[in-house]
């Protein structure tokens, strides 16, 4: 059942979350899998692949059985986004006419990257505003989770479902992430998640205030994530624009780079030092090409993206081509670099996707993310700002 009379708009809102009247949501199988994916994306990534598993095995039975409805609504009409992601999908599976590697990596690659139909088929089993706050809610308890796992791994607390405390900074205080990269991105977003949506999920608002301050605390001061410091500044003055009128946010946009060093000379010891230490890794790589570095390797991986792009700009070398491409124009020490096999990948979505399907590749890749802030333009405004937020993180 619909929570309105105008199903389509309903369902729109329903995707994230919207205050309302409606019946309230039973936990049939079709929930269970939602919430399923809602819990195992703070989980190890074993979890992840399951419910994935789970929800598009799941979603085929309920798409086959919506074709004998007569009466059927479908959620996803009127959204630009899953027409987007039918196209990305679609070019993907073309490329494997002039792919450079054998069948089966293709394959591999392909789904990879099929995975984002998942979107879609949230969306469609999804069924109401009330469903969807419920799997926020189970999204935002496991993140609170981990979150508190991680501060006690920080005072010393054993903890037995955690296997990866090792003694360097990078893992110490890594819960289920495969890498404090992973952490400090999910907790970014979950901070700017919760306070947008602060209303919507009516919790008190100093329950609120707390995860949000103890998300950022953790990246900032407990992880090592060079990324995740950009993702969760980002995110806060993005919050903190929205926040202000129209002639504070034209204050903000001047007082924001003073803010930003005036931060960064008063931080932590950790975080000085891993900014530091990229303008360090990218002055070593521009006189000596050093590869071994974390900032060294990327930027050479970002160099030969570019250079493979430039070989197919319209066609690209095809789904899973991005290791052989690279490695032909590395030379001798390819796989010292890159490693042995087809696996690696440059850490960069946009070049990953333009050595594979050429420009156009990072054209739909740009579009997706557009598609998505476009189509939150009939949410509500707290609904509308954590689904940008998330936008942006990416």
């Amino acid at each position: 059942k619909q929570a309105s009379e105008d199903p389509v708009n309903q369902t729109h809102c329903s995707l994230f979350m919207s205050v309302g009247s409606e019946p309230k949501a039973t936990i049939s199988f079709r929930l269970a899998i939602v919430l399923l994916v809602a819990a195992s994306v703070s989980l190890p990534m074993a979890w992840i692949s399951l419910t994935k598993v789970l929800l598009f095995v799941g979603s085929l039975g309920y798409l086959i059985a919506a074709q004998f409805q007569s009466d059927r609504q479908s959620n996803l009409r009127g959204l630009a986004t899953p027409p987007v992601l039918l196209l990305i999908v679609l070019v993907f599976a073309l490329s494997h006419i002039w792919t450079e590697v054998d069948t089966e990596f293709a394959l591999k690659a392909f789904i990879k990257h099929a995975k984002l139909l998942g979107v879609i088929l949230l969306v469609f089993l999804i069924r109401s505003q009330r469903e969807a706050r419920i799997a926020v809610l189970v999204f935002i308890s496991l993140q609170v989770f981990v979150l508190i796992c991680s501060w006690l791994l920080a005072a010393n607390v054993t903890l037995p479902w955690v296997f990866n405390s090792q003694s360097d900074i990078g893992s110490r205080y890594v819960v289920f992430a495969e890498s404090y990269l992973d952490q400090s991105i999910m907790l970014a977003c979950t901070a700017a998640i919760v306070w947008h949506l602060r209303d919507d999920i009516q919790l008190p608002r100093w329950v609120v205030s707390l995860i949000a301050i103890a998300a950022l605390l953790n990246i900032f001061i407990l992880l090592p994530g060079r990324t995740g410091y950009i993702v969760a500044f980002s995110l806060t003055a993005l919050a903190a624009l929205w926040a202000l009128s129209k002639r504070g946010k034209a204050i903000a946009l001047f007082a924001t780079p003073l803010i930003v060093v005036f931060g960064l000379s008063f931080s932590s010891g950790q975080l000085h030092q891993r900014i530091f230490q990229v303008v360090h890794e990218t002055q070593s790589y521009s006189v000596q090409t050093e590869t071994q570095t974390s900032s060294g390797w990327r930027l050479n991986a970002w160099q030969k993206s570019i250079q493979a792009i430039l070989e197919e700009p319209w066609s690209g070398h095809g789904v899973g081509s991005w290791a052989p491409a690279v490695k032909r124009l590395q030379g001798d020490n390819a796989a010292e670099v890159f490693g042995s096999g087809n696996a690696s990948n440059p850490h960069q979505e946009y070049l990953l996707w333009g050595v594979e399907t050429g420009v156009g590749g990072v054209l739909l890749l740009l579009a997706f993310l557009l598609a998505v802030a476009w189509d939150t333009r009939q949410f509500p405004t707290g609904v509308r700002r954590a689904t940008l937020s998330v936008v942006v993180a990416i």
